[in-house]
């Protein structure tokens, strides 16, 4: 049987496991291949890696079976694994059973089940406080264009308490003038990370490629969370307008979609 180079990366929420991944993937020469495991249909991971390593593959996981009878010679695969998934119970295909096991935790973490679990610790993002009972909140957003300014002021309300505590917010978001961004905070860290994503703009109707929002927290409002982001996304004729005022203002050689 073809022995085959697989890391399995935990960490709990925020402490840096898709940030490792992806400065794992840069140090190699070879084929990569990413897989996300606990993510459902909210693939905000998997999107922004897809969009920021040139090369890289990203696998569904429904396709994974398949690979691995026909998995591909000299690649690395990095499979990670939500902060939500019972490491104990964790049950692994035997081609992926003897891999290496990373954790990613922040400093001076002390004993815990991912010790227990992992072949390697690794030292990720500071952590300033947990949840005693953290929530997970997710929506899929495809297709929804978002007015920016909207965007932010509910960013900064969802960041500063107005809809519960929350100790990681991440979202991939698709805004009018055609590019799609992306947001991550982390609890503690007094900016959030914005960054527009290596795409084409997105200036022809409803845009065909993922997005979507990620909240881990407690005692959120997700009904509030749920209806302020409706109110952040413009009808068709507000997206007809904007994208043709994008157009008008090109310059040569921008990429659209």
């Amino acid at each position: 049987m073809q022995t085959l180079d697989i890391t399995l990366v935990a960490a709990p929420s925020g402490a840096g496991k898709t940030t490792w991944i992806q400065q794992q993937i840069h140090s190699i020469a070879d084929t990569a291949i990413y897989l996300s495991l606990g993510a459902d249909e909210t693939l905000i991971d998997a999107a922004y890696l897809s969009a920021e390593v040139p090369g890289l593959t990203v696998l569904p996981v429904i396709q994974l079976t398949d690979f691995l009878e026909r998995p591909t010679v000299g690649c690395s695969i990095y499979l990670e694994l939500g902060f939500h998934i019972d490491l104990t119970s964790l049950i692994l295909p035997d081609q992926i059973a003897d891999c290496r096991r990373v954790a990613v935790l922040p400093p001076g973490t002390r004993h815990t089940e991912w010790h227990d679990w992992a072949d390697l610790i690794v030292t990720g993002a500071e952590a300033n406080f947990t949840l005693q009972h953290p929530h997970l909140w997710r929506s899929a957003l495809s297709g929804q264009v978002l007015d920016l300014a909207s965007l932010n002021t509910f960013w900064y309300e969802l960041t500063n308490g107005a809809y519960g505590t929350v100790q990681r917010a991440k979202g991939i978001f698709d805004v009018a003038d055609g590019r799609s961004l992306y947001f991550d905070f982390v609890a503690g860290f007094s900016d959030t990370t914005h960054l527009k994503l290596n795409l084409p703009f997105w200036l022809n109707g409803r845009p065909d490629r993922f997005s979507g929002i990620e909240v881990v927290g407690e005692m959120l409002d997700q009904e509030a969370i749920a209806q302020t982001i409706e109110e952040c996304c413009l009808n068709d004729q507000a997206i007809a307008y904007y994208q043709q005022q994008i157009k008008n203002s090109l310059e040569p050689g921008d990429e659209v979609a």
